[in-house]
């Protein structure tokens, strides 16, 4: 060997020696009470930037759709359904970038997701035509689905407590949608429909640029990603190499089409893909309950349907928030598949809540409170599905997993806006409940069937060993 080669082996030597001690110092770190509490307080934040940038288009709907589309009258909120349709290609363009994060790190892709989020509110905040919101909707398409924050919360909680310390999370950013309405009833009023629904994106926009800048200062890696990296650097030359030329998907540092062959060849998450894409089909129902109070208190002629919904979708968040947190506190306590069935059940009974509800002139906060429940149950139960994802992967896969989720999960996303979009433009926004519930129940029944036929329990799972294999 020549004295060059010579070192520069020992320059990797010492290089690796280094990120060593320093993963090692980050790991004891990550083991104090306060820093766990730091994180939870910090996920909290960032969850609840997340479910604004999620939930606050939709709670605006009819406005937006009326300020953007006048001229379509009764077909409006479909109109923007398509241009939110042609936005979801951006998230194909997103499942790119997710598995980076099984290669380079957790903490990177939570402080740019939380930004990328942040700078999209304010973007549609500045927009003043179609155009630039349809830029904004894009960004946000692109950054929302990472859930980035997910994983921190699954690879950072005691295995015995991490679907109720997940949902306790949800639960406090749930209640930071009710910002949304109380926004919207103070500026939409004092600012007029054209103006105040685009004020209504700057404070939760502002908010969540700073939690980016706290996050950075702050957040340490996850410890299973901590642990897995110094796996890989305590590896022996030769066991490196032969990591790097192994043809086993499980053998790759991150990656969606690794992960998406890994998941295909294990039953598992092979299963798992199925019923995300079985009980996504109900979709639609899940981006159109706003128009639906809207519509229904309007065609009952008892209430002013402005007032209506507005007052509605302050006890929205609540109920969503609740609907989530029972759902954890089961997931921990029966299981995961309990929880599904469960959150399903709770979710058909709150979308028939409120939809019906609406059309009688049911007291507007008690509509509210059921429509959150079917919102916060319909996410849930993508949440439980989720969890199971990542319980029943490897820590070196696990991101990409999660994302290779969405290749297929785009099957029931695609029926549910084409039938739902259809239906909206053709029979008009009255209709729009009839058609979700058409959707919702056959996807979900269907769902759960193949869930507890062919999907095995993840309580419990240690994720810093299980293989994906443990269910062949």
């Amino acid at each position: 060997m020549s004295v060059k080669a010579s070192q520069s082996e020992n320059k990797l030597k010492l290089k690796a020696e280094r990120e060593i001690r320093k993963w090692e110092k980050q790991k004891k770190g990550s083991d104090k009470k306060t820093y766990f509490a730091y994180l939870v307080f910090i996920i909290t934040l960032i969850y609840a930037t997340d479910e604004i940038a999620s939930q606050i288009g939709m709670l605006m709907k009819s406005e937006i759709a009326s300020d953007l589309f006048a001229k379509h009258g009764d077909s409006s909120v479909g109109m923007l359904d398509l241009v939110s349709a042609l936005a979801i290609p951006f998230q194909a363009v997103g499942l790119l970038y997710r598995p980076l994060a099984d290669r380079w790190g957790r903490k990177k892709f939570l402080i740019i997701n939380t930004f990328g989020m942040s700078f999209s509110l304010l973007l549609i905040f500045l927009s003043n035509n179609l155009a630039l919101y349809f830029i904004g909707a894009c960004f946000i398409q692109f950054f929302v689905p990472h859930d980035m924050h997910v994983v921190y919360i699954m690879e950072s909680s005691p295995a015995k407590h991490r679907a109720r310390v997940y949902s306790t999370i949800k639960f406090f950013a749930n209640m930071g949608v009710m910002l949304v309405p109380l926004l919207r009833r103070w500026l939409i009023s004092a600012a007029g429909d054209s103006y105040g629904w685009r004020m209504v994106y700057f404070i939760p926009a502002i908010v969540g640029l700073v939690v980016s800048f706290i996050a950075l200062l702050g957040a340490k890696e996850t410890p299973s990603f901590v642990e897995s990296r110094l796996n890989y650097l305590r590896m022996t030359d030769e066991e490196k190499l032969a990591l790097k030329n192994s043809k086993k998907a499980e053998s790759k540092q991150g990656g969606l089409i690794p992960a998406f062959k890994f998941a295909l060849g294990h039953k598992q998450l092979r299963w798992l893909y199925v019923v995300s894409a079985l009980a996504n089909v109900g979709f639609y129902a899940s981006i159109n309950y706003e128009p639906v109070l809207t519509y229904g208190y309007e065609d009952s002629g008892i209430l002013s349907s402005g007032d209506a919904v507005i007052t509605a979708l302050v006890l929205f968040p609540i109920g969503s928030a609740i609907a989530q947190v029972v759902m954890g506190f089961i997931s921990d306590w029966k299981g995961r598949k309990t929880a599904a069935i469960i959150t399903a059940f709770n979710c058909l009974v709150g979308f028939l809540g409120f939809s019906l509800g609406a059309k009688n002139g049911l007291n507007p906060s008690v509509a509210g409170f059921l429509c959150g429940v079917f919102v916060g149950s319909y996410y849930s139960i993508n949440d439980v599905l989720i969890m199971m994802i990542g319980e029943s992967a490897p820590t070196n896969l696990r991101s990409s997993a999660i994302s290779a989720q969405y290749i297929v999960t785009a099957i029931g996303y695609g029926i549910s806006l084409g039938v739902g979009t259809l239906c909206a433009i053709k029979l008009g926004n009255g209709l729009i409940g009839t058609a979700t519930l058409c959707m919702l129940v056959p996807g979900f029944v269907s769902a759960l069937v193949v869930l507890f036929k062919n999907v095995g329990e993840t309580k419990g799972i240690d994720m810093d060993t299980v293989t994906g294999a443990e269910w062949d």
